[in-house]
């Protein structure tokens, strides 16, 4: 059973916390965490790109010379790709990207990122994260003492407005509440940083 230190928002442990083997000690599936990240990234494409093709393009019905005798390349249309204002060709058009991946391989794909950010030490454990007002300074103070000067996904029980505010305009950093973890922003943070309640939420629902 994984066993990491509790922390106050100033950095000092103040206790350990015992963590779920079926949550936080598997051994990672690359598999399935690479095969959630593709999915995440996928669906976040709008897959709205569009251009006309050589059928599509105004003008272009007459033949620009005739076919022989002008010393020029034979042409049937000035909307040809070759010339400007032509169509494209092969022209990008609206699709859907979407992707979707089953419960089962989603919810091992979690556990697994989950449990490499265990593996990996870059997992830390808040015993509350809270702050009186909308001020930005208590988030970069805390990430400041929490050893975390890049990339970090704050973990809360749930939305909390003055947190998300507060960390809503400092470079590299996300909030996520429990219902609203990916995969993608798990592996994609430097410091996975959880609240202790967000902690047994995360066992509970995930279990």
């Amino acid at each position: 059973m994984p066993t990491v230190a509790v922390l106050d928002m100033a950095g000092k442990e103040v206790g350990k916390m015992d963590l779920s083997d079926a949550i936080f000690g598997i051994e990672p599936n690359q598999s399935a965490m690479h095969d959630a990240v593709v999915c995440h990234l996928a669906n976040l494409r709008q897959g709205t790109q569009s251009a006309k093709t050589r059928a599509e393009v105004s003008g272009g019905g007459k033949k620009p010379w005739r076919q022989k005798g002008t010393g020029h390349a034979r042409q049937g249309s000035i909307r040809a790709p070759q010339w400007r204002h032509g169509g494209i060709v092969f022209a990008p058009k609206p699709r859907d990207y979407s992707m979707a991946m089953n419960k089962k391989e989603k919810r091992l794909a979690l556990k697994s990122a989950l449990s490499s950010k265990v593996l990996d030490s870059e997992m830390v454990v808040v015993d509350k994260i809270a702050v009186d007002g909308y001020h930005t300074k208590d988030i970069v103070a805390m990430l400041k003492a929490l050893g975390s000067n890049k990339k970090a996904l704050i973990v809360l029980p749930q939305a909390d407005d003055k947190v998300i505010s507060s960390a809503a305009n400092i470079r590299g950093v996300k909030t996520a509440a429990v219902n609203t973890l990916s995969v993608y922003d798990i592996l994609n943070a430097d410091k996975f940083i959880v609240a202790k309640d967000a902690v047994a939420r995360i066992e509970e629902v995930y279990a």
